[in-house]
């Protein structure tokens, strides 16, 4: 047996038991939260010793970036550049709840148990990021200015939150379809407000003056 075909065999076996543990990491994660877990229970999940762990991964930043690394590549993020195709600011917004309340359902497990014990740590902040942006391109093609667009991205990024999307579906009980639906009104209340008026306006003008 020739000496490389042993370092490929010995490396290949130090892959397999680096993927075992990451894998007992997501597991343990988003049964127990990441708080709770420890190196030990790691260890005990993938069937190595603590040394082995801390082998692969000297801290726990370390084995947290693995961990998340390979959550996210499995359940990637709902993609906003899709949506910058839909013109209609109302089709693309009830779009993008519709792919993020099912990206939210799909990752639920996990996302609770990240918010509640590690909503700071440092493998956080892309997802508070790739939302943000997501909101940014649900607002994009409204025609609100100033004040009236400020409060209609605030409720887009309201609308978009696991937080929210959590509240409705868990606390009040209610499915996707009412939530977004729910969300979607509450969202476009000041936009329909101030197109109907535009509407009445007009058809006022129309009318002519009233005549007594």
């Amino acid at each position: 047996m020739s000496r490389s075909y042993q370092l490929k065999r010995r490396a290949a076996r130090q892959d397999q038991t680096r993927q075992r543990i990451i894998e007992a990491a997501v597991e343990l994660h988003q049964t127990i939260g990441p708080a709770a877990t420890t190196v030990s229970e790691i260890a005990e999940r993938a069937q190595v010793g603590r040394v082995t762990v801390y082998r692969h991964f000297p801290d726990e930043p370390t084995l947290a970036r693995a961990c998340s690394g390979q959550y996210f590549e499995r359940h990637p993020f709902p993609d906003p550049e899709r949506w910058l195709a839909i013109t209609d600011p109302i089709e693309r917004l009830r779009t993008g709840l519709r792919e993020t309340y099912a990206y939210h359902r799909a990752t639920e497990l996990m996302i609770t148990h990240v918010l509640a014990d590690a909503r700071d740590h440092p493998v956080v902040p892309p997802c508070h990021t790739h939302f943000r942006y997501a909101a940014d391109v649900l607002t994009e093609p409204w025609r609100e200015r100033g004040r009236r667009r400020t409060l209609l991205r605030a409720g887009i990024a309201v609308a978009l939150s696991f937080d929210t999307w959590r509240t409705l579906t868990r606390d009040e009980q209610l499915t996707d379809q009412q939530a977004l639906e729910l969300m979607l009104r509450l969202t476009c209340d000041c936009v329909d407000d101030r197109r109907e008026r535009t509407n009445k306006a007009a058809r006022v003008e129309r009318r002519g003056p009233s005549r007594r």
